[in-house]
């Protein structure tokens, strides 16, 4: 029977601790008590642990675990994510998503044709997105929770220095696709895992000067083919076509 794996918010080389909602839902929900065994995400790793006390008292609830023996994980794909902002209910999907299939890192970025009144309210959601991730990552068995980063403007992502390859959606790139680029990456990084960086446009598309800004700062301009997709669509299509590469 495959053990439930829960993500301890402390830890120290022999015991995690999970506190708060999850310890709740341990404690009131499953009935933990000493004895049960677990596995626990501790700093980047799953160890099989066995629960040695329970405290159940609402938002001060834990349950405190022994680490056993550390269990074999498989790492997130070195993928960051950068994706336009959008409506909340779909990029909050596709981040959902991006992170069951194992992306490292999401970088949500404005851009020119963002809507203002969600660009406004998107530094308030960021901690709703990281909760997102944190259930989907627990969901999904990871061993680590994908980085949220904080949104910037696009040029400034655009920007930033980085030793990934960079690769953009573009509308307008009709001859290059992602799948060719994979090749070209794959065969010019040897045995080393090369870091990718995808970015996905918002609804409607990167605006002409945003094309031209990825042009001037070296990132590749690549299609998924001939089909229109929507933003949150091409986001995990892109995901399973690099992930088919790397694992």
């Amino acid at each position: 029977m495959t053990r439930r794996r829960w993500i301890a918010e402390h830890w120290d080389e022999a015991t995690a601790t999970l506190v708060g909602a999850q310890a709740e839902h341990m404690a009131r929900v499953l009935r933990a008590q000493k004895g049960m065994e677990a596995d626990v995400v501790a700093g980047g790793h799953v160890f099989h642990a066995e629960v040695v006390a329970v405290s159940l008292a609402g938002e001060q609830s834990e349950v405190r675990f022994n680490l056993i023996a550390e269990l074999e994980a498989d790492p997130a794909m070195p993928i960051t994510l950068a994706l336009a902002i959008y409506k909340f209910d779909h990029i909050e999907w596709a981040m959902e998503k991006a992170t069951e299939l194992g992306v490292a890192a999401i970088a949500p970025t404005i851009a020119r044709r963002t809507d203002k009144h969600l660009a406004q309210a998107a530094e308030k959601r960021v901690e709703r997105w990281r909760r997102i991730a944190y259930e989907a990552a627990k969901q999904a068995r990871r061993s680590d929770v994908p980085v949220i980063h904080d949104p910037v403007p696009l040029a400034a992502r655009v920007k930033a220095a980085s030793d990934a390859t960079r690769i953009v959606l573009a509308e307008q790139e009709r001859t290059t696709t992602l799948r060719h680029a994979l090749d070209e990456i794959d065969a010019a990084a040897g045995t080393e895992m090369p870091s990718i960086e995808i970015a996905i446009g918002p609804e409607g598309g990167w605006a002409p000067a945003e094309e031209a800004l990825f042009d001037s700062s070296g990132w590749r301009a690549v299609t998924l083919g001939p089909r229109i997709l929507r933003a949150e669509t091409a986001a995990i299509a892109a995901l399973a076509v690099v992930a088919s590469y790397l694992e």
